[in-house]
């Protein structure tokens, strides 16, 4: 059992609702402010920032407050853990077929 079980386990409950999916997504073009990131939801703010705090505790969000206005952005980082994790569970198979496509590509390089 990987010593990050708990942080996979966190990130995927985190992304498991398509609301915080769907900021996280957005924040990948950018930081925003929570109004801008509110506005394309039909939710209260209160309910939007529960999303944002499931997103803050499973520490892919961190968000700043300056004077009135709080500012959201993904941690750098964040979703490395899970493409670790995501990396360990491929099948020896498709590793297999991968390497055999480099050694495919050396060799047509070779040839040519």
């Amino acid at each position: 059992m990987p010593k990050y079980r708990s942080d996979v386990d966190a990130i995927l409950r985190a992304l498991a609702d398509p609301t915080r999916r769907a900021v996280v997504e957005r924040l990948a073009k950018a930081p925003a402010v929570v109004s801008e990131l509110a506005a394309p939801f039909s939710m209260a703010l209160p309910s939007f920032m529960q999303h944002l705090g499931v997103l803050e505790d499973a520490g892919i969000i961190l968000s700043h407050k300056h004077g009135r206005v709080r500012t959201v952005s993904l941690r750098p980082g964040a979703l490395d853990v899970l493409h670790l994790w995501l990396g360990e569970q491929r099948t020896p198979a498709e590793h297999q077929a991968d390497q055999l496509g480099i050694h495919l590509t050396r060799t047509s390089t070779k040839e040519a």
